[in-house]
């Protein structure tokens, strides 16, 4: 950072200088931890030489203290991808089934916004297209925070929930799917390559709440990539021109996942992802009847809780999925 020439390519020198800082904070709470840890040891020595039982208080809370300095570690060391320290871009889909998986959906939607309200994650919902009788046709929002990809991309894949459906007279046991997928809101110092030539662009009248002006104007934004049949569709803003530069965001993050994905020749990994949203290829079941369980089938992970769960209370799913991901495969016999 001392060189003269440090400052000559600026997008470099800023992800220079975002790095220190990471580094930086990094530093500062394993040094945090190595004292606590220090101070904890002199204690216990203090203990043993004076054969005195009073120290133990101390000893205990030093302990305390030390395992709530641990956790941030532990959670950053689940994060290794390239991408984790990002914000998040979510969208989320209802698969087959009309109104029930729109309810669904919406259920989700709600779910993560109250997870990352809990979490201190800034959300905004970018796009929100209502069902025919309730929930949601799709939803796309952001979550703005350190680390929110990283959390985030545990959630990827197709949610199933079972419950007596509240829109069914009979009263009878439902089966619903909804889809997750979630990409890294990219570095403005990314450079992702869009041909202009390889864009339709359409405007419309959002649909929704949103004020006369958003209603009453076509400042709503659909941008579909030709060569990949990729959409995006924003219609939060008031502004047609903030609309299409989100959209425009949402694309380009789409496109870089997809690019690196083929890079890496994991493009069959995202096809499986991309299953049917339907029985056999979720991630995670949600039944409220015949019993209550959340079970992630990826890791095994049980809450019988279902209610909290879906009020935002996600973390152990998400930090499961995240240790089990960060553990070495063992090799083939």
């Amino acid at each position: 950072m001392e060189a003269h020439d440090f400052w000559d390519d600026s997008a470099r020198a800023q992800v220079r200088l975002k790095e220190k800082t990471r580094l930086s904070e990094s530093l500062v709470r394993w040094n945090a931890l190595e004292k606590a840890l220090g101070d904890i040891s002199a204690a216990v020595e203090l203990a043993v030489e004076a054969d005195d039982e009073s120290f133990l208080p101390e000893i205990q809370r030093g302990l305390r203290d030390l395992g709530d300095k641990l956790v941030p570690l532990e959670r950053a060391a689940l994060m290794r991808g390239e991408h984790d320290e990002s914000n998040a871009i979510v969208t989320i889909h209802p698969g087959a089934g009309g109104t029930e998986s729109q309810d669904w959906a919406q259920m989700l939607l709600r779910m993560y916004l109250r997870w990352a309200e809990r979490q201190g994650f800034k959300t905004e919902v970018m796009d929100l297209q209502p069902g025919d009788e309730a929930g949601i046709k799709s939803a796309t929002f952001t979550a703005s925070g350190p680390f929110a990809y990283g959390y985030l991309k545990a959630e990827v894949g197709v949610h199933r929930l079972v419950r007596i459906s509240p829109f069914d007279a009979n009263k009878r046991r439902h089966t619903s799917f909804a889809s997750v997928f979630v990409y890294p809101e990219l570095d403005e110092n990314i450079a992702v390559d869009v041909n202009e030539a390889d864009l339709r662009v359409d405007t419309f009248r959002a649909s929704g709440a949103g004020g006369q002006h958003v209603n009453k104007t076509s400042s709503a934004v659909r941008i579909t990539h030709i060569p990949t049949g990729i959409v995006v569709t924003c219609q939060n803003e008031r502004s047609q021109i903030k609309n299409r530069a989100f959209a425009m965001k949402v694309l380009k993050a789409r496109l870089y996942e997809l690019k690196q994905r083929e890079q890496e020749e994991k493009l069959a990994v995202l096809e499986k992802e991309k299953k049917d949203i339907a029985w056999g290829s979720q991630i995670r079941s949600y039944v409220l009847q015949p019993y209550q369980l959340v079970k992630d089938l990826r890791t095994g992970t049980e809450i019988g809780n279902v209610t909290a769960v879906l009020d935002g209370d996600i973390q152990p799913l998400i930090e499961a999925y995240l240790a089990a991901s960060a553990r070495p495969t063992s090799p083939a016999a």
